[in-house]
């Protein structure tokens, strides 16, 4: 039976000249990748930049047919730019429903939706989502990493902070029931449900103060539902700090497992530490070997 190759990031590339095109677009290592990635964000935070100026009424009223002419050609420009991404991959369909291809679509369908939903192109600020591909170009891969182990962290972490969640709900409902019997209709708790809206920018010591406590029992009340919100702030930090610990813990034995597994081309002797440039036996250099 013939050995299988391993697939590697060049067989993932179509022949010809989609291969060229897969190039320029997809690769950063290449100078005119590299180029065109610079060139790619620099429209992205100008169209960003576009979208902003024309939320203001002063500009929008000035220069609002330049902002106009503007937003299309932008949006023009991403349109052929996703086409051209799904013709030089090799399977389109995958890259459109990735997480990547999602945000390209969601970057260009606000303008066309303006023409039937005025002031839908506000939304083309998702299109600053795409800057993500500056980790790519300037070499930052690695801030990725890190970002991989916050998001396993917050996801661990999910059920702890989903009870947590359900817990200060039903703490708030019944506060706030509590406060609108103390307190009543003619105080400003015209309702259970107003009850819990105070309850909650209470407990959360926002603090907004359209409705305050005017009796002595319920200015209490409200006391000890501001004083509990600092404890209740600093649970959910304190649940996934402990998770982002433990990912973090388990990627530094992950790498000194996998440093003390590295041999010394001298001597042949492992057990070195994660940063070890030079044998701990011979004192022979671990990052290259003598020819």
């Amino acid at each position: 039976m013939p050995r299988r190759l391993p697939i590697n990031r060049a067989t993932m590339k179509p022949p010809g000249w989609r291969g060229k095109l897969y190039d320029i677009i997809f690769e950063a290592d290449t100078p005119i990748g590299k180029a065109f990635d610079v060139a790619l964000i620099g429209v992205i935070v100008l169209s960003v930049i576009a979208v902003m100026l024309e939320s203001v009424a002063e500009i929008r009223a000035e220069y609002g047919a330049l902002l106009y002419t503007l937003e299309w050609i932008f949006t023009i420009i991403f349109t052929i730019e996703y086409i051209l991404r799904l013709v030089c991959v090799r399977r389109p369909l995958r890259y459109a429903t990735s997480t990547l291809g999602i945000i390209d679509l969601l970057a260009t369908i606000p303008t066309y939706l303006s023409v039937f939903v005025p002031g839908a192109q506000f939304l083309l600020s998702i299109r600053l989502l795409r800057i993500l591909r500056v980790f790519r170009v300037l070499k930052m891969t690695h801030y990725l990493t890190e970002a991989g182990v916050l998001v396993q962290a917050l996801r661990d972490s999910r059920r702890k902070i989903t009870i947590f969640i359900f817990s200060v709900v039903t703490l708030v409902i019944v506060l706030g029931s509590l406060m609108y019997l103390i307190e009543g209709p003619e105080h400003g708790f015209d309702s259970i449900p107003r009850s819990v809206y105070w309850a909650i920018v209470t407990l959360t010591t926002v603090g907004y103060g359209d409705i305050s406590p005017e009796t002595n029992l319920g200015q209490f009340l409200a006391s000890v539902i501001m004083i509990l919100g600092y404890g209740i702030i600093a649970v959910p930090t304190g649940i996934v700090t402990a998770e982002l610990t433990q990912q973090t813990t388990k990627q530094h034995e992950a790498r000194a497992a996998l440093a003390s597994q590295i041999r010394c081309p001298n001597c042949t002797r492992s057990g070195h530490a994660e940063d070890a440039a030079f044998c701990k036996y011979c004192g022979h250099s671990l990052r290259r070997r003598d020819l």
